[in-house]
This record gives C-alpha cells, structure tokens and sequence, in this order.
C-alpha cells in the first residue's frame, strides 16, 4: 500500500516558480522522446507502486530514477477513448466515434487538425509507432480494404513509420499492418473480415470448442486464431496471421530497429504495448514465472520489454538524451472475456492499488494509472503528486519544443513533467464506460446521477478509496462540484 505519509501529503500543492520557458528543449541537446503505454495495467500492478506481490525491476528502475505520478490519469478508462486522446489533446467526449472500436473500424482521428505526432515533427523530429493502435483505419463509410494499402491510418496523422496490431489482440483482423500494408499477406490468400456474420466453412469458438485452448467466460466466441476465438469473423490471410506469444518479441524488435534507424537525429516513438490485455498469451520463457496466471506472467513480460528497451537505449548511446514516459492506457480489468484464472490466482494482489474502480469504472482505479517521467541528468528522481494527463502531452511538449498549440483540453503541465513543479492541473473529467464520467477539481471527486444512483461526492485527501460519499453531509460543495462540471462538460461534447 502507498505509505500513510504519502497519502498525507497527497494533494499539497507547492507554491513554485515557473521556472519553465517555453522552447526549453532547444537550450540543451534536442532530446528523443519515447511514450511506452502499456494496455490495462494498473497503478497497483508495478511494484514501485507500493505492493510487493507483483515484482517488476525494470519498471520500478525507471521510476527510482525518474518522476513517479501518484495521481496521473488516463483520460477514460477504456483503450479506444484513452489513446485518441493521448495522441489528440481532446476530451473523447468531442468525437462520437471515439468509443471501444471494432476491428473493422474507419480511422477516428481528424487528418487535418493538430495531434501529438504532427507537433514533434513540426519541430524536426522523424515520428514513429510501434504496438496497438485499436484507432481505426480506412476511411469513415468505406469498407476497409486489407488487400490493398490502407489510407488513411497513422502515417496520415504524422508518424513516419508505424507497425501496428490493427486494433486489438481479441478482435480480428489478427494481422499486423506496416505503414499501411499487411505483414507477409499472400495476395492469392486475400483477406476478408466482417462483423456481422461468419464466412462459410469457417470455424468458430462457440461452434468448435474442440479447436480451442484457451475459453471465453463471455463473448469471445467468433472467429478463432491460434487456438484462441475472438470477436469478428476473418477469413483469408493465413501467412499473415500474428501468433500471441510473438507478439512482445515482434514489437520490441521494431521499436529497437526504429531507434537504430534514427538515432543520430532527434526521434518521437509512441511504443504500444499490448499486455496484459487479453487473450493473456506471453510467450513461453514467462509461463509460471509470477504465480498469479498468465495476466500476472503477462505484467511481467511487459516489463522484460522495458527492460531489454531501455539497455537498448544505453547501447545506442543515446539514454542520457531521452525522455521516457511510461504509463497505461486505463486502470486494470481481471476477467475480460477469457477463462485465465486471473480471478481465482490473483491472491493478495489488488492490481488498482489503493483506489476503488477498475477498467470502465468512472471511479478513480479506471483512470488512475502508472505514470513515470524519465530523463536521466535532467529530472530529479522523486515522487509527484500533480494531478496530470494524457491529455496534457500535447500541449506540454509544444510548449517545451516551442510550437504553437491549439489543443483546447490538454493542459501545459511540462514544468510537473520536468520535477520543476508539483502544480499540475486543477480539474478535469475522467470518462468510464458508455459515456459515464466522473469529475476532478483537486482533492474532490464528484460523479453524477446516474440512473437510480444519486449524485455522489469524495474527498480524495482523506478517502482516497472512495468508500464515504460526502453528498449528503456537504451540499454546499456538492452544489459547487455539479456546476462546476456542468459547464466544463457542457463545452466538451462532440461537434
């Protein structure tokens, strides 16, 4: 558990100088900046978060020698909103397509308005995506084309180089595609997807159990892939076809090469990792190794990544020189659609740490999530208590590279970033699942009526889990949170 000393001084904000100036990267050597986001790991999977159930070394280096962000959020606690946001500077809320995507999904983010990869190379930087993407790709009411190249995706948004999942690890299509076209297709194997209804002859999880190794608890049942079914249909495209328990190894290698291609010359990297998102399938060397099942063996491949990455960096020379964010893309989720045992194995271990919620809660534990800033020589190693986002990467990094911002949620927090600081932001809206959302204004939480729920009302300084709703004992502040809620919302709805 996060130490009572800690919890005590959670929400203090220091009265600091600005000492930030904006084009502060160009005072010192350019440096590389790479954003490692994991996919449903908790705050209270990684051990330097203050539970020893689960180790994970190489994480918790990075955080012993950076900025650990005890109260930094994604911005909804699903995967679709969170990393359109991270990459947009935008509330999902904005955009009524940035909800969980099927596989077959358009892209979602606007080709022509500013994000987060277009500020870097604004600014000199070559751009580059390793990992999930789970954003859509192909154009809204077409039918997306896999046989063909895919436009648009993330090459259109601003990365020079991509290699993506092509949404996610339980939806088909289960291939990979590398700036646009489909690893190792056979075009006289084309490829055809549907989520509507299955191709004929082709089996399914809930029609063909006897081809399975691995059962859905719910859903899950389609198409099946590697001994696995998921959701959607696919036919076609059998060479192209990712195995589960090569899919850390076949990412870590095209981030690294990445590095290699362009690290004489300053870089932007958004490194997605897929684990522990399900189907929980490492790959042999880390089956048994965290006693918890495969989610837990999953975390700790996740953090063999980091680790074999970062000794990376040391070799190319260039660690001193990076800027390393790590972090996840919501809170943590335990049965997601699978028979793993990450139930009935997780023991002791509370993968939200001390906050009520998980993936899809409103609740701190969905959004809550790791956050460590690391450069090495530049920032002090430390604890922060800045309440900070996703959402504030691009606004922060304009500023520090500066370049003009026209993010309207994101918020320029990079004096927190940087240790300079310990204000960060002052509220913000955190989005569950289907819309439902709660409301930060420093140490108060607020989440509306919803449904037969009444309105409820925590203060985080003293209740950092959520178990006393204040609403009844202080109407006043209760009052003050709705309207102040009501009117950032109100500004923050879809155009």
């Amino acid at each position: 558990m996060i130490k009572d000393s800690i919890i005590t001084k959670f929400f203090s904000i220091a009265a600091c100088a600005n000492t930030f100036q904006a084009g502060y990267a160009q005072k010192v050597k350019t440096p590389n900046v790479i954003i490692i986001n994991a996919d449903d790991l908790g705050f209270g999977d990684i051990s330097c978060n203050g539970q020893r159930t689960l180790l994970t070394p190489n994480i918790d280096k990075l955080a012993k020698e950076g900025l650990n962000f005890y109260d930094a959020h994604s911005s909804a606690a699903t995967s679709t909103p969170s990393r359109y946001s991270l990459l947009t500077g935008y509330y999902p809320s904005r955009n009524i397509d940035a909800n969980v995507l099927p596989g077959d999904a358009p892209l979602i983010i606007d080709t022509q308005r500013q994000n987060l990869p277009k500020i870097f190379k604004s600014a000199g930087y070559t751009t580059g995506v390793v990992g999930k993407w789970h954003l859509g790709l192909g154009v809204k009411g077409e039918k997306t084309d896999w046989n063909q190249q895919i436009i648009p995706g993330a090459n259109e948004v601003g990365f020079d180089y991509s290699y993506l999942l092509a949404a996610t690890c339980d939806r088909m299509p289960n291939v990979y595609v590398e700036n646009g076209t489909v690893v190792n297709l056979d075009p006289n194997d084309p490829i055809e997807v549907s989520y509507k209804k299955n191709f004929p002859g082709m089996p399914t999880g809930k029609d063909n159990p006897e081809l399975l190794r691995l059962f859905p608890s719910v859903g899950h049942n389609q198409g099946i892939n590697n001994g696995v079914p998921r959701i959607g249909y696919m036919k076609g495209g059998t060479n192209a076809l990712f195995v589960d328990e090569n899919m850390a190894d076949t990412f870590l290698l095209k981030a690294k090469d990445f590095v290699a291609i362009n690290k004489d010359k300053p870089f932007f990297l958004y490194y997605a990792l897929h684990e522990p998102h399900v189907p929980r399938l490492p790959n042999e060397r880390f089956l048994g190794r965290s006693g918890m099942g495969t989610r837990g063996d999953a975390i700790l491949e996740a953090d063999w990544c980091v680790g074999e990455f970062m000794k990376y960096l040391d070799e190319c020379g260039i660690r001193e020189n990076t800027i390393v964010i790590f972090t996840s893309d919501n809170g943590p989720v335990l049965d997601d659609g699978y028979k793993d045992e990450a139930v009935e194995k997780v023991g002791l271990h509370k993968p939200s740490g001390p906050f009520r919620g998980m993936k899809c809660d409103y609740y701190e534990g969905g959004t809550r999530v790791p956050f460590i800033v690391n450069w090495k020589s530049h920032i002090k190693p430390g604890i922060s208590n800045a309440l900070v986002s996703q959402l504030d990467f691009l606004p922060s990094f304009a500023s520090f590279l500066n370049q003009e911002c026209i993010s309207v949620d994101g918020e320029n927090v990079m004096n927190a970033f940087l240790g300079k600081s310990n204000k960060g932001r002052e509220k913000i809206i955190l989005e569950g699942y289907l819309r439902k959302v709660s409301f930060r204004y420093m140490n108060w939480s607020y989440v509306p009526a919803y449904g037969k729920k009444s309105a409820e009302l925590y203060d985080l300084r003293k209740d950092i889990a959520q178990k006393n709703d204040l609403s009844k004992q202080n109407p006043r502040q209760l009052q003050m949170m709705k309207s102040m809620y009501e009117e950032l919302y109100t500004g923050c709805q879809s155009e």
